[in-house]
């Protein structure tokens, strides 16, 4: 009343309009990982709540390790801290089976669920129903410099193999000031080294496990596979490798510090664009290398977005995820940060777009190592497990989490390979063992 007495009419009635919308908002939590992709969706922030005056958003950013532990944590205690997760392939459907996020058996007519590619949806369903939506897909391939190779007469093969990688390391390394021979993840952590390392053992003809669950860490292959990355590393990476995952690496390949990078086709569009990188108009790109064999030689990934059951804002958090995952959504991207920034992997009608297709000469490159990766069939001997980089079981996390840092620490000298991979063998000798995969 107070207020009616000091306020001209028009600015009450302003003032009750606002309270009133103030009231109905709903502010959902979206946790997700600082990569390039999420950092241009939370920069559209704005055309979300025009388009839902009914809904805020707040943000948790946040790097890769930390923020799988803030979620496993708060998903496992049922804490309710977060609305939306964006969490991966390896996560969905383990999570899905324990009740832990709800099923997206209602999404909007509009939304076009058969436009998702086929093997990115499947690796997010549980059942055959979708429990989180595809952001951005990836697999794995080998960016270059073309004008180091050019003025080193070096030819990309078709098909690189490990050993011709090495020897034009060789050859590179330290050829410009400031030039790397190679950038490969070193940062520990089972989605930041052992993405790549593990692809790496398959092509050694190694795997994680035998058909009995029995690890295989000290194998032959493993140990060929490690000491060939830590000499390589060594020899011809940058310093401080031990520290650098994909958002390290993708900066260094970016300002020109590295000869060759293999990591994941996601960082393609951005290293394309000329106003984000230094190397976009000598990039080159090629299959991801092989060894013995070339199972498994790229992974197969995909950063989606889920709703944890624990969420009291389920409706919310639905309207939010279809936005940025729809094909308007790519649309959006395209139009305000420019065809090769959308977010690429996931739907059909991204690469039947002619703006990106045209934008982005990786396009069908990508979509193709994408379509091809197997997770059901990664290693030269037979396995148990589902995943090319990971292996499908909940104890995965902790497993992959430590030998990454055993890994490190033989990257860093600490520790031999050998001992490294002893060490790395009897601690998942251990966890299988409690778990009650073995006798």
């Amino acid at each position: 009343m107070r207020l009616a007495r000091h306020l001209p009419v028009t600015t009450l009635a302003a003032a009750i309009a606002m309270s009133g919308h103030a009231q109905a908002q709903t502010e959902i939590t979206v946790a997700t990982v600082n990569n390039n992709d999420m950092v241009i969706m939370q920069s559209l922030t704005e055309a979300f709540e025009e388009a839902h005056p009914d809904i805020t958003l707040d943000w948790v950013v946040l790097e890769e390790n930390v923020l799988r532990q803030r979620m496993t944590t708060d998903i496992a205690t049922d804490g309710g801290q977060f609305d939306v997760m964006t969490i991966g392939t390896y996560e969905v459907p383990i999570w899905a089976e324990r009740g832990w996020l709800s099923p997206l058996d209602n999404l909007p007519d509009d939304y076009n669920e058969d436009d998702l590619l086929t093997s990115v949806r499947d690796g997010l369903s549980l059942d055959g129903t979708l429990h989180a939506l595809p952001f951005y897909a990836e697999s794995s391939m080998m960016y270059y410099r073309q004008d180091l190779f050019e003025k080193a007469g070096i030819e990309m093969s078709d098909q690189p193999t490990w050993d011709e990688v090495r020897e034009w390391a060789g050859e590179l390394h330290g050829s410009e000031e400031g030039v790397a021979g190679i950038c490969l993840r070193g940062k520990p952590g089972w989605g930041e080294n052992m993405a790549f390392v593990s692809t790496l053992v398959n092509t050694y003809g190694g795997r994680w496990f035998d058909e009995e669950w029995n690890p295989e860490l000290n194998s032959e292959a493993w140990v060929n596979a490690i000491q060939f990355y830590v000499d390589l590393l060594n020899d011809y990476g940058p310093p401080g490798a031990s520290s650098n995952g994909f958002n390290e690496n993708l900066a260094l390949f970016s300002r020109g510090n590295c000869a060759m990078w293999v990591d994941a086709t996601s960082a393609a569009g951005k290293l394309y664009d000329g106003n984000e990188s230094d190397v976009a108009d000598s990039l080159g790109f090629a299959s991801a290398p092989v060894a013995e064999t070339p199972k498994g030689s790229h992974w197969l990934w995909s950063w989606a977005l889920a709703i944890p059951a624990s969420s009291e804002n389920q409706e919310a958090a639905l309207e939010f995820i279809t936005w940025a995952t729809s094909q308007e959504y790519i649309e959006l991207v395209g139009e305000t940060e420019g065809w090769t920034s959308v977010p690429p992997g996931t739907r059909e009608s991204t690469y039947a777009n002619e703006q990106y297709t045209e934008a982005a000469p990786f396009a069908d490159f990508v979509l193709k190592a994408i379509q091809d990766a197997d997770p059901t069939d990664s290693t030269l001997e037979p396995n148990p497990y589902v995943g090319v980089q990971f292996v499908g079981i909940p104890e995965f996390q902790s497993i992959g989490t430590q030998v990454g840092q055993t890994i490190a620490a033989a990257l860093t000298g600490d520790t031999t390979v050998e001992q490294a991979l002893d060490s790395a063998q009897r601690a998942t000798e251990r966890t299988m063992q409690r778990a009650g995969y073995l006798d």
